[in-house]
C-alpha cells in the first residue's frame, strides 16, 4: 500500500526530523536550506523537499522522499538543485509556516498537531516572519528534536 505524500519539507537535525509545512511560495525550501547551511547547526540533512511520505509506526512519525525526489531541493532563482539526504527519520517538530493561529503566546491547544494519528510538537509561525529565528530558538531550548 502506498504511503501518504503531504505537501511538506523535512531536514533531519540530529536524531529527529523537522517537517515543514505552509502552502505554496510559504518558504518550506527556503527554511530547509537555511537550516542546512554550514554552521548553523551540528548536524543537519536533507530528508524531503516539496513532497514527503508519512508513515505511522510504533508511535512514531516516519517521514521519507518520495522516490522520484529523493536528494532534490529547489533553490530560488537557481531552480532544482542535488544535495545529499537521508532516506528515513522519526519526525520532532511540525514547523507550520504561514500559520493563521500563529501567535505570540501560543495557547497549548496551538503547540500540537496531529499527522496520520501521531501527536507532534508545533511550531507555529506567522506569514511574513523569518522562521530560522524562531527554529532555531525552539531547538537550542527544547530536547523534543536536538
Amino acid at each position: 500500500m502506498p504511503r501518504p505524500t503531504i505537501h511538506a519539507s523535512a531536514v533531519l537535525i540530529g536524531a529527529r526530523a523537522v517537517l515543514i509545512q505552509g502552502p505554496s511560495g510559504s518558504g518550506k525550501s527556503g527554511l530547509a536550506l537555511a537550516l542546512l547551511a554550514p554552521g548553523v547547526l551540528p548536524f543537519a540533512r536533507l530528508i524531503a523537499d516539496d513532497r514527503a511520505e508519512v508513515e505511522a509506526m510504533h508511535g512514531r512519525l516516519l517521514v521519507r522522499p518520495p522516490p522520484a525526489l529523493a536528494g532534490q531541493i529547489e533553490v530560488r532563482g537557481l531552480g532544482i538543485r542535488r544535495l545529499p539526504h537521508e532516506p528515513v527519520a522519526v519526525v520532532g517538530l511540525l514547523v507550520d509556516l504561514a500559520a493563521p493561529d500563529a501567535s505570540r503566546l501560543p495557547e497549548l491547544t496551538a503547540q500540537t498537531r496531529e499527522i496520520e494519528g501521531i501527536t507532534l510538537p508545533r511550531l507555529a509561525v506567522a506569514a511574513g516572519q523569518a522562521p530560522l529565528p524562531q527554529v532555531l530558538s525552539y531547538l537550542r531550548t527544547c530536547d523534543a528534536v536536538v
